[in-house]
């Protein structure tokens, strides 16, 4: 038996063979394997997805059907909730995000600001410079800079990488996350964010370096970006009418976290 870290690593994976085994070769780095568990949640994949993550010793969670990016990442919720890690950090199957990236978001997860209180969120930007160092296409920078307006007209923040997927999260954060209807099944995105926000979570946000991925295809693939785009703006204007105007989880009571 091993022991237990405070920290879960979950990576949602949908046929990413060709990419997540050197994903997990990098994670088994002892720097990183002192810090945090692994746990890949493979959503049905329809290659050998599974096969090379058990090749490589992780805990893996294979789901019968595909149910999505969203469902992958709240299981995962779950499966931290139960086992009662403290810390959680999300990230990508497809080697985008460097596992450099983890000890500065475990660091900064761990560190309180000046008024002595913790973060709920650590969002890994691609953007804190500017568009520079990452090539990004003309619908998602569109994207990108629409999302942020709207968070930031809806709460006030500035936050320049919304629709990151690499992020931690304190207990608080994902066992809300894990609860019935706080979560997007779907595509959980910087609709989340701008839930997270308005319930006056504390959220930080810090430079990460990644890579453009080599093998396989993305889900924002062909013309899923614009789709993906119109969803989301609907998805965030939703988000904010349901919170402000109905006041439906106006707030993360201690008893969902606890």
């Amino acid at each position: 038996m091993r022991e237990q870290k405070e920290m879960l690593i979950i990576i949602p994976a949908y046929n990413e063979e060709k990419n997540i085994g050197p994903v997990l070769e990098a994670l088994a780095k002892p720097e990183i394997a002192a810090l945090a568990d692994v746990l890949v949640m493979n959503d049905a994949s329809r290659d050998k997805t599974e096969d090379v993550v058990r090749q490589h010793g992780a805990l893996v969670v294979t789901q019968i059907y595909n149910l999505g990016y969203g469902s992958g990442l709240q299981m995962g919720y779950k499966y931290a909730v139960r086992h009662g890690y403290r810390y959680l950090l999300q990230m990508d199957a497809d080697g985008q995000h460097d596992v450099s990236n983890i000890p500065n978001i475990y660091r900064e997860l761990t560190t309180p600001d000046d008024k002595g209180e913790y973060p709920d969120i650590i969002l890994g930007s691609r953007f804190t410079n500017g568009w520079s160092g990452y090539p990004t296409s003309l619908v998602k920078k569109i994207a990108y800079v629409l999302f942020g307006c709207m968070i930031r007209i809806g709460t006030g923040r500035k936050i320049t990488d919304p629709t990151t997927g690499l992020q931690g999260l304190s207990r608080k954060a994902f066992s809300f996350y894990a609860g019935y209807g706080h979560f997007d099944d779907k595509y959980p995105d910087a609709n989340m964010l701008m839930q997270m926000l308005l319930l006056k979570c504390r959220v930080r946000e810090i430079p990460a370096l990644m890579h453009v991925r080599t093998e396989g295809v993305s889900m924002h693939s062909g013309l899923k970006p614009i789709v993906y785009m119109f969803r989301m703006m609907f998805s965030i204007t939703a988000v904010w009418i349901r919170i402000k105007w109905f006041h439906v989880d106006t707030e993360i009571k201690d008893e969902e976290f606890v």
